[in-house]
């Protein structure tokens, strides 16, 4: 079995800074692809930051410049650090990866619980 567990989430005011983190853990044998996804009240869920094992990241326009992904492999964590925030980066916040579990021959999708982020004006 494998769980993806966030933390981090929380209240903030425009302006502020949150840094969420995300730890994959149970029956892992390798951890590819891993992103960030959010769904605000109302609206679909969007990619917010994807990160490669390699370490290569990608943001929509909306985020880029503010909010930055990164992970640590040795741990199977991967974190958003998230700054300048807006009221309309309110939303769930989503924690998502490709891992290839040690009883399967394939990797599959996997999704956190979402950890709630609101920003005051």
């Amino acid at each position: 079995q494998v769980q993806l567990v966030e933390s981090g989430g929380g209240l903030v005011q425009a302006g502020g800074s949150l840094r969420l983190s995300c730890a994959a853990s149970g029956s892992i044998l390798s951890v590819n692809a891993m992103a960030w996804y959010r769904q605000a009240p109302g609206k679909q869920r969007e990619l917010v930051a994807r990160i490669t094992s390699g370490g290569s990241a990608n943001y929509p326009d909306s985020v880029k410049g503010r909010f930055a992904i990164s992970r640590d492999n040795s741990k199977n964590t991967v974190y958003l650090q998230m700054n300048s925030l807006k009221p309309e980066d309110t939303a769930v916040y989503y924690c998502n990866a490709d891992i290839h579990p040690n009883y399967s021959i394939q990797s599959y999708d996997f999704w956190g619980q979402g950890t709630q982020v609101t920003v005051s004006s």
